[in-house]
């Protein structure tokens, strides 16, 4: 038997760099550190792609 709460959407979560943390529970705050993992993830994929293309314009005009 399904109960309300899952009818109701889930709260997305974020996070704000220097938060007070003492008030999340030990699973928010591992849902937090999966986020925040995922996040630098893209950020240094994006980073490397940046790099790349910064790279092949040096390259092209240094010529």
């Amino acid at each position: 038997m399904a109960t309300e709460d899952d009818d109701r959407p889930r709260k997305k979560i974020s996070h704000d760099i220097g938060q007070d943390l003492s008030l999340l529970s030990v699973e928010e705050l591992a849902e937090r550190v999966t986020l925040l993992k995922t996040e630098i993830a893209r950020l240094e994929e994006a980073a490397t792609k940046k790099r790349a293309s910064r790279d092949a314009a040096n390259s092209f005009f240094k010529k």
